[in-house]
């Protein structure tokens, strides 16, 4: 009991150093999660000895156990869903791929913007690539630097890859 209490004070010291920046990235949220779960173990440890000493109900080691493996998996499981969007490359959580689809769409002489993706370059960085159709321009006059920087200052796309297209089959005969 002694050793445990030693880990609840460390571990919930540790998670508290991670507690707030622990929203904007994924790995610190993971540490926190891991430390607070170190801390909730040495708690039920705490308690179900405490319990068993004062009644005998050694049954108590193995329901505590599973109550906390409930908990921390409960707790982890947004955790888990994002690790597995990140390592999929799925559009992360706070891109709004509508509102940039629309976006690209309505600038200056831009008829169709397809093949357009976005996903998550690290836990902090977003990238995009997208094909924009922009009939009777070549796409060196700017534009492309320009869009770019407004995807970044807009959306937060730190990366854009932008191919620009006189018409849809350009470069897909197939469309």
């Amino acid at each position: 009991m002694a050793v445990a209490a030693v880990g609840v004070v460390a571990n919930t010291g540790t998670a508290l150093m991670f507690l707030r920046g622990n929203h904007a990235d994924i790995n610190l949220r993971g540490v926190f999660l891991h430390m607070a779960g170190d801390a909730l173990v040495s708690v039920g440890v705490i308690a179900a000895a405490g319990l068993i000493l004062v009644t005998g109900w050694t049954w108590l080691d193995p329901l505590v156990s599973v109550a906390i493996v409930l908990i921390i998996v409960a707790g982890t499981w947004g955790l888990l869903r994002e690790a597995i969007d990140l390592a999929m490359d799925a559009a992360p959580e706070g891109a709004d791929v509508g509102s940039i689809q629309t976006f690209l769409t309505a600038c200056d002489g831009v008829t169709d913007v397809h093949d357009l993706h976005i996903w998550a370059m690290s836990t902090t960085e977003m990238a995009l690539t997208a094909h924009v159709v922009r009939p009777g321009h070549d796409g060196a006059d700017g534009f492309r630097s320009q869009l770019c920087e407004a995807l970044e200052r807009r959306f937060g796309v730190r990366h854009a890859t932008l191919q620009i297209e006189q018409s849809r089959s350009e470069h897909c005969p197939e469309c």
